[in-house]
């Protein structure tokens, strides 16, 4: 059996597409996340966070649970100022949250290590590197011998579709294959888990379809775990195998939704699926959870 197949037993087998779905008038969430046939990789209990201000404390998150399983394709969604950000910063290792506690396999996550790639929205690359040396940095860091990482650079570059550019200066990219090398970067240290912080919501419309096309395919041959945030409801369709959508300020989960529509473009070979009752219905739903 293929990846493409795994991956549709793995978060699809309990899951009816048949089911109706609820309004957001009568939703009653009540922490309960799909079933998902996988090994659990990180787990987030009881996690809240407040930032200081003159004021007082803010909460920015509150009462944060949800598991990650290994494969999955997490998106996440909620207004502006919910918090989404800053609980990738959480998984990242950047901040610690004020009360909870996140593990990954078990341990305690405590700071930054390569076991948790991040992509931010503007990719902090050194310009005065080559393509290939911005990919190569990590493992020259960690002193990895030469012959071995030339040949994973010129592997990640190739899936990214950057091969042609290895040797060019970063500020003669435009912002797409920015983010492409930024991407690379992250996969080449074999992280256990893809961080995406709004990737894509800088660059143009074309483009950005190219990009989420290229981070399914990157998601579906490798099965890496990917957790991804976006304001866009079609982007979160288009590419979860599972979304969680945030409250308003302080954020808090409201519905964790399996979905499998980036499954089926990769079968049909297309997008067409964006045009069908189904995924109105799935859109009409997420817009209303995130604007309630």
């Amino acid at each position: 059996m293929g990846m493409l197949g795994r991956l549709k037993n793995k978060f699809y087998k309990k899951f009816s597409k048949s089911d109706e779905l609820i309004t957001v008038e009568n939703v009653n969430y009540k922490g309960e996340e799909p079933v998902v046939e996988g090994e659990e990789l990180i787990s987030i209990h009881g996690v809240d966070l407040s930032y200081s201000s003159k004021s007082g404390p803010i909460k920015a998150l509150e009462n944060i649970n949800f598991n990650i399983y290994r494969g999955e394709f997490i998106c996440v969604l909620g207004p502006s100022g919910c918090g989404k950000s800053t609980l990738l910063k959480i998984l990242a290792g950047f901040i610690k949250p004020t009360s909870g506690i996140v593990k990954l396999s078990g341990k305690e996550i405590t700071g930054i290590d390569r076991n948790r790639g991040v992509v931010f929205q503007h990719p902090p690359l050194y310009s005065w590197f080559s393509v290939r040396d911005n990919v190569a940095f990590g493992p020259w860091m960690r002193n990895i011998p030469k012959a071995t990482y030339r040949q994973q650079t010129d592997e990640y570059l190739k899936k990214v579709h950057l091969a042609e550019f290895a040797d060019k200066k970063i500020y003669e990219l435009s912002g797409g294959m920015k983010q492409r090398v930024s991407i690379a970067r992250a996969l080449i240290n074999d992280p256990e888990i893809l961080l995406m912080d709004e990737p894509f919501s800088a660059l143009d419309a074309l483009t950005r379809e190219d990009m989420q096309n290229m981070t399914r395919d990157i998601w579906q041959d490798t099965g890496k775990t990917i957790f991804f945030i976006t304001h866009d409801v079609e982007e979160a369709l288009l590419l979860a195998s599972r979304i969680i959508v945030l409250s308003k300020h302080p954020g808090r989960i409201i519905d964790d939704i399996p979905v499998d529509f980036s499954l089926q473009v990769t079968e049909s070979g297309g997008s067409e699926v964006k045009f069908t009752p189904e995924f109105y219905k799935y859109r009409e739903k997420l817009l209303r959870l995130v604007n309630s």
